[in-house]
């Protein structure tokens, strides 16, 4: 029985064998398994959490290597749905220098796009204690309403509901449409990670604790606002603070914030309580900032996320 359930995208990202070139300039690409949510069931699974994934990829070659890739991790794929109709996703991603990413989607449709409101696994839904997902399933039918779904079954069996807006402009109709499928899925959630620049972008406002004020909601427990090198800053009914992130030597920044929500969920899945307690929530955020920092020393979303071990070292050696 799954803990967590992660729901969503999960495709295949084909990443430059070198950095600092633009995606037609690139000599080759390696074959990565990625989407958030897929990248979120593997880190909570590599930090000890029972995870499984709610979804859909193609009945091909690329769909059974992601199926095979997550269920090695020890992610449940037992919610994992195949299709005949549409193939799995792709993403071409190009890294900058720094470690910053541009990408190029095929989706035309692919198969997470047509997972439909009958495709979600109730049952795994009423066992577990959380719920993850992102925007990218909300763009359109029938996954729009297959997400909305599960989202609201979740909430009406008891369980935490965790939402990262995950903001991709080029796969919305325009930024108008955007703006709404994102907020729609932060109103459902009890705990939200978001970007410094997608809290600028819903709200129009520069300064982080105006924007997550105009954000929050009353079911909300937490929201969190990473900010890359500079950390994170976190907001809950009672307290807001900031954390330092750590230095790191970035390779590709791919599955960064995705191993940051992975580390903050195991948290608040092993204890509730922990936000109603800042020192304990700032420990928290610095744990998951370390998971998020670590995610991006090497190539690739999911090959990058650290095991909760390498953590610990980490951690210690700072």
């Amino acid at each position: 029985m799954a803990n967590a359930i992660c729901l969503g995208e999960l495709l295949i990202d084909f990443v430059p064998t070198v950095t600092g070139t633009g995606l037609t300039d690139a000599p080759a690409f390696i074959k990565a398994p990625g989407g958030a949510p897929g990248n979120v069931a593997v880190g909570l699974a590599r930090l000890g959490v029972k995870s499984a994934f709610m979804g859909k990829v193609g009945d091909d070659a690329f769909g059974h290597f992601l199926a095979d890739t997550l269920a090695e991790a020890g992610v449940d794929v037992g919610p994992l749905r195949f299709s005949s109709e549409a193939r799995t996703a792709l993403a071409f991603v190009s890294l900058r220098s720094d470690g910053e990413r541009e990408f190029m989607f095929y989706r035309h449709p692919s198969a997470d796009m047509l997972f439909t409101p009958r495709e979600v696994d109730m049952d795994a839904i009423s066992r577990a204690q959380l719920l993850h997902f992102g925007s990218i399933s909300l763009i359109g039918e029938p996954s729009r309403s297959a997400t909305l779904y599960a989202v609201d079954a979740a909430r009406a069996a008891g369980g935490l509901v965790s939402y990262d807006p995950n903001l991709r402009l080029p796969l919305w109709p325009d930024a108008d449409a955007a703006r709404k499928g994102l907020l729609l899925g932060l109103s459902k959630a009890h705990i939200v990670k978001l970007s410094d620049d997608e809290s600028e972008f819903l709200t129009g406002l520069s300064d982080l604790k105006a924007a997550c004020q105009a954000l929050w909601h009353e079911d909300l427990k937490l929201m969190v606002v990473t900010r890359g090198r500079a950390g994170c800053v976190y907001f809950t009914p009672s307290f807001t603070g900031m954390v330092e992130s750590f230095t790191v030597e970035a390779v590709d920044a791919t599955g960064a914030g995705d191993g940051f929500v992975a580390g903050l969920l195991q948290g608040l899945l092993a204890d509730p309580s922990v936000v109603q307690d800042e020192a304990r929530l700032r420990e928290l955020c610095r744990f998951a900032n370390a998971v998020g920092a670590l995610a991006t020393t090497e190539r690739g979303a999911i090959p990058a996320l650290p095991d909760r071990e390498r953590v610990r070292e980490f951690l210690c050696a700072q």
